[in-house]
């Protein structure tokens, strides 16, 4: 070897049957095709002991094409594992998913031991399903798993939670509805949000079969609801882990991510979905216990997030974005 190179070496014999350690080397190129990734800027040699690794058994075993009762937005099975782990589930630890639609997220954590709970503003979903073998309740039948503590009909916007509950989760993993699939939904309908008619009570002998009106709710407006909820509902330490959606421009992704007084963000992981979208998981941990003075200033900053970072948001041009053909501004069209 040349003198630019070093060579690790220890006194240990090397057994590479059965070894107490494994190290290895890996490499990056400076091809400018990455297999749809970014291209890599420059060659890089990592070089280290590895401590943990994927079961990647799991991948087959919990596949959606054999899952008994999906939906259009369900979760990968692969991502919805690496969401649970990035929120530390484990024994003794209760999961919440506010959006968890057919429960592909809350599958992975109750995989890895975790209480899980959910809920969703579509009763049909949570409480009916495609009938009583093929519902929410069946996917964790079909794999053996502890059944969820409860799942709710319930709405982002207008949490159920009594007065003065809180700290009782020790994570919350999400998929927010961003527009893209599907669009967000709280209580309330069109009409009674514009005043147009008058709150009502739904008479006992329809309530089983009742429907509630929903109105559109727009990410900015979700992702505000869901910091809240966070930080009244996570014990100190809990996780929040949830998907954000960005635009890619000129190969590069926008950096500017929510906040909330009362969390820490510790990691962000981006997903590309195509050349001009991406989805960027984000980890945050709770640092500060929640007060009426946070509450207060995590509303200030969400304004301020909301007129700097989001506002292009609100009104579904991220879904323009996304399917408008990629040279419509040059004027070009295809067939």
């Amino acid at each position: 070897m040349n003198g630019s190179c070093h060579i690790w070496s220890t006194k240990g014999r090397v057994n590479l049957k059965n070894p107490d350690h494994n190290f290895w080397l890996m490499e990056t190129d400076e091809n400018e095709t990455n297999n749809g990734l970014p291209p890599v800027v420059k060659r890089r040699i990592f070089f280290g002991r590895e401590i943990g690794g994927a079961d990647r058994k799991l991948i087959p075993m919990y596949q959606l094409k054999t899952r008994n009762y999906l939906g259009p937005t369900a979760m990968d099975a692969e991502m919805a594992f690496l969401m649970a782990n990035q929120a530390q589930a484990a024994p003794g630890k209760l999961v919440y998913d506010p959006f968890v639609g057919t429960g592909s997220i809350l599958v992975s954590a109750a995989h890895f031991g975790a209480m899980t709970m959910g809920a969703d503003i579509d009763i049909r979903v949570v409480r009916d399903g495609r009938g009583p073998d093929c519902n929410v309740w069946s996917n964790f039948k079909q794999y053996g798993l502890p059944m969820p503590i409860g799942l709710l009909r319930a709405d982002n916007n207008l949490p159920p939670w009594r007065p003065g509950l809180k700290e009782v989760f020790d994570g919350i993993i999400c998929d927010p509805p961003y527009g893209v699939r599907a669009g967000g939904r709280k209580s309330g309908g069109r009409k009674l949000l514009k005043g147009i008619v008058s709150p009502y009570t739904v008479p006992d002998d329809k309530r089983a079969d009742h429907i509630p009106s929903t109105a559109a709710y727009t990410l900015v407006e979700c992702v505000h609801d869901l910091l809240d909820l966070a930080a009244r509902m996570l014990v100190m330490g809990g996780r929040l882990v949830f998907f954000y959606p960005v635009l890619r421009e000129d190969g590069s992704v926008e950096t500017h991510f929510p906040e909330h007084p009362c969390f820490k963000l510790v990691a962000t992981s981006e997903q590309m979905l195509s050349s001009r979208y991406s989805r960027v998981l984000l980890t945050m941990v709770k640092t500060s216990l929640y007060t009426e003075e946070l509450a207060l200033a995590a509303r200030i900053k969400h304004l301020e997030f909301r007129e700097n970072h989001l506002k292009w948001l609100e009104n579904g041009n991220l879904h323009s974005s996304v399917f408008s053909p990629a040279d419509a501004e040059s004027g070009d069209s295809k067939p």
